[in-house]
């Protein structure tokens, strides 16, 4: 009687055991999403960059924002950082991500940070006239790691989904072939083929370098009772700005009109649109051949901007399919690339320009004089830098994140042989490395290729930065 009941009790334990297990198995996955924001805007005072001159920091149009999206799949976690400044050094999101991960658990390779590239916020890194200010780089990384923990933080059940607008009349490219015989000379003495912002209706003018990239692709977040939580979107368009003090220039204005658009406006927890610069190294927002019809004041232009791409998003949303859940999964891998140096004639011509200039740092206003800095700074370089590259899954979106102002024909590129339906570049990510033009446009010369702060990756760093991406998204695709 013992053994039997002892074998009656063990097999109603394997018989729970199994129903436990079935119930586990069929317990829906469940697909978590946060959103938050930090507050980034300098004191006053505080050196301005995105311009050949340093500016301060004099008043406040609007505030500066390191915006955070973090996402979780039940295995693993994403976060996505898009922050209102103009250039971050890899430095201080290193920083950001070494804060971040130790408060959230969620790995630094899973962390994808960018700048959006306003021309109107503190320097965080060094570019022509203006230098970093170290006591703002501190205070952003720690905001910026804020913004991850307050997202993390807001994690909840959602619902996330994809698509894409079209908005092909705010994006111009800016690089021109001009008609024979008009010369280009650059600051180093020697001729280019192209011109960067040709002049409105110039009769020189002869036909773009290059394309656009008309496409919005966004990345919509709902809570599970249908309200908006976030929209990230994607749009390659430099920057639209001038508002006369620090701002977030178009970007900022793109997240509060989506916000009011979706009427999410005083949600708690809040509401956060995002806009991530996507490849518009070359593209900019003026019609060069036609002229700009419409003259408005810098900032109703940066609104009407916004505006138009806000509005072209979320007629795109009601079409949008929303999952329960997506599997989430990061790829990312870092490679050393060569660094444009100057050689002995180059330094000897910049140290003379220098040496007879009327004007000194920071005052150098002659753009030979300016680049003839750079070229000294240049030399003080190392050989080569080390660059991360990095690739997220979101099902069946791909997002690639590059640390560079990337050429729109890179980003293009990388949709037409992406492994994934849907996919998007962010530019200025994890990092600050200078233009990346195609070797086609460097033979072409123009700004973008000029040797700088601004411009130091070798000639070839393109295409082995595709290969890289094309890789990490094929471990993703598996």
């Amino acid at each position: 009687m013992k053994l039997s009941a002892f074998r009656c009790f063990a097999l109603l334990c394997v018989l729970c055991a199994f129903a436990l297990s079935s119930v586990a198995a069929d317990k829906p996955r469940v697909f978590r999403a946060g959103a938050a924001t930090s507050n980034i805007t300098p004191k006053l005072g505080t050196s301005i960059n995105g311009n050949m001159a340093d500016g301060k920091a004099t008043h406040v149009h609007d505030e500066l924002h390191s915006r955070a999206l973090v996402l979780d799949d039940g295995a693993t976690k994403l976060a996505i950082v898009i922050n209102d400044s103009c250039l971050i050094p890899r430095e201080v999101f290193d920083e950001a991500k070494r804060l971040a991960s130790a408060a959230t658990g969620i790995p630094a390779s899973h962390l994808l940070m960018s700048a959006t590239h306003t021309h109107s916020a503190a320097s965080s890194a060094s570019a022509f006239q203006s230098e970093a200010d170290m006591e703002y780089r501190a205070f952003l990384a720690g905001r910026i790691a804020d913004a991850v923990r307050r997202a993390h933080n807001n994690l909840a059940p959602a619902r996330i989904g994809w698509g894409r607008a079209s908005v092909p009349d705010q994006v111009h490219n800016r690089r021109w072939h001009m008609q024979p015989g008009t010369k280009l000379i650059n600051p180093f003495g020697t001729e280019d083929q192209v011109k960067m912002n040709p002049g409105m209706k110039n009769p020189a003018l002869l036909k773009p370098a290059g394309p656009t990239d008309p496409e919005v692709m966004f990345l919509t977040l709902q809570r599970t009772n249908g309200q908006h939580l976030a929209l990230l979107a994607n749009y390659s368009l430099h920057y639209v700005g001038g508002a006369g003090g620090v701002s977030a220039d178009y970007f900022g204005a793109f997240a509060d009109r989506i916000q009011e658009l979706l009427r999410a406006d005083r949600q708690d927890p809040p509401f956060v649109g995002f806009m991530a610069n996507g490849t518009s190294g070359d593209i900019n927002n003026i019609p060069w051949r036609d002229g700009d019809t419409n003259k408005y004041a810098p900032v109703e232009k940066m609104r009407k901007v916004a505006d138009r791409v806000a509005t072209e998003v979320a007629k795109a949303l009601p079409v949008v399919k929303l999952h329960d859940w997506v599997p989430l999964a990061a790829a990312q891998k870092e490679i050393s690339l060569g660094v444009r140096k100057p050689d002995d004639a180059a330094l000897a011509r910049a140290k003379d320009i220098l040496a007879k200039a009327p004007n000194q740092f920071p005052r150098l206003k002659g753009m030979d004089e300016i680049y003839a800095r750079e070229t000294v700074q240049m030399a003080d370089y190392p050989d080569r830098v080390e660059v991360i590259l990095q690739a997220l899954r979101l099902g069946d979106l791909a997002i690639t994140a590059i640390p560079c102002e990337v050429f729109v024909e890179i980003g293009l590129e990388l949709k037409a042989r992406n492994p994934f339906p849907a996919s998007f570049t962010i530019s200025l990510a994890n990092g600050y490395n200078g233009y990346l033009p195609t070797p086609q446009h460097h033979t072409l010369g123009g700004y973008e290729t000029w040797r700088a702060k601004s411009s130091y990756l070798e000639a070839n760093a393109s295409p082995q930065i595709t290969a890289v991406l094309f890789d990490l998204l094929g471990q993703l695709k598996k």
